[in-house]
């Protein structure tokens, strides 16, 4: 397997300002078999997902630029193959940030329709006043479906479906149908509010419809890959969906009662939630912030 070296320019170019100040030097890959020919790799960034097999190496998201090498040699320790596709489950930075380096050594970059139109051009996050360059057009996806693909690949049959307004307007799902595991992107942030991603059409509805499907295929056996957090099983998504429910049915009864933005976030809503999954990413009052408006 060829390892990749990231090039500085390639680097600045795509790791966004959501990674500047990160020391990527001192990140360190974790892989992590969840079943026979499947792996969950963390480092800093979304979780990837890796199909090994007979037919070559099949890759869930990326992270960032800088990590492409070290992602390279974490792959190179599992299969002496390289990438042959890359599938990316939404457009942010943190899951795309390697897709230069991985397309240039000969990936096929597959990902939804709406991935490559917001990679394809600035992007505004209002919510953190971030304004997010053009990607390169070499890191763009190459394949883009509407609704769905599937990979029959490494006797597996990988489903990738693309769920509505959840995280973002572009979010996949994976689906290894066969092993029983799910990728589910950032449609899953384990232990964690999520964020969303009004200024790319997510919407809290979304995710909990994206949740529910999940749930409807899922056995006692699933293994979930979350977006962020530690490996998962049907169990956590429950309890996940759980909170999503009750912050939709909180929020929408504030909405209902006239209440404003500002006045939702100053009650306080989800205070008997925030200890257990407010210390993520997305804090407390910025994930009733985006309900809210996702929600009007």
């Amino acid at each position: 397997m060829n390892i990749i070296k990231t090039t500085m320019v390639v680097a600045v170019a795509m790791v966004g300002t959501q990674a500047l100040g990160q020391d990527f030097s001192q990140v360190q890959i974790r892989t992590t078999e969840v079943a026979e020919g499947i792996y969950m790799l963390e480092g800093s960034g979304g979780n990837l997902g890796l199909s090994v097999g007979t037919d070559g190496a099949f890759l869930i998201d990326d992270q960032f630029a800088p990590l492409s090498e070290k992602i390279s040699a974490a792959i190179a320790d599992i299969t002496n193959d390289d990438v042959r596709f890359l599938v990316n489950t939404h457009w942010h930075g943190d899951h795309t940030g390697g897709n230069e380096n991985f397309g240039n050594a000969g990936a096929i970059i597959v990902a939804h329709d709406n991935v490559r139109a917001r990679m394809s051009t600035e992007q505004f996050r209002e919510i953190f006043d971030q304004r997010i360059p053009a990607s390169p057009a070499t890191a763009l996806p190459i394949v883009t479906f509407a609704d769905r693909t599937t990979f029959h690949w490494n006797g597996q049959r990988i489903v990738v479906k693309h769920v509505e307004n959840a995280h973002t307007d572009g979010d996949s799902v994976v689906w290894f149908a066969d092993a029983d595991v799910f990728h589910l992107g950032d449609v899953f942030f384990n232990g964690f509010y999520p964020f969303v991603d009004v200024s790319s059409n997510g919407s809290l509805e979304g995710y909990i419809s994206a949740v529910e499907g999940v749930l409807m295929r899922t056995t006692e056996n699933t293994t979930i890959i979350p977006g962020h957090g530690p490996l998962a099983n049907a169990n956590d998504l429950r309890a996940y969906l759980e909170v999503l429910r009750t912050a939709r049915e909180r929020i929408q009864s504030a909405i209902d009662g006239g209440m404003s933005e500002d006045e939702t976030v100053a009650a306080d809503l989800m205070a008997d939630y925030d200890e257990q999954w407010g210390g993520g990413f997305m804090n407390p009052e910025n994930f009733v912030r985006l309900s809210y408006k996702s929600l009007q």
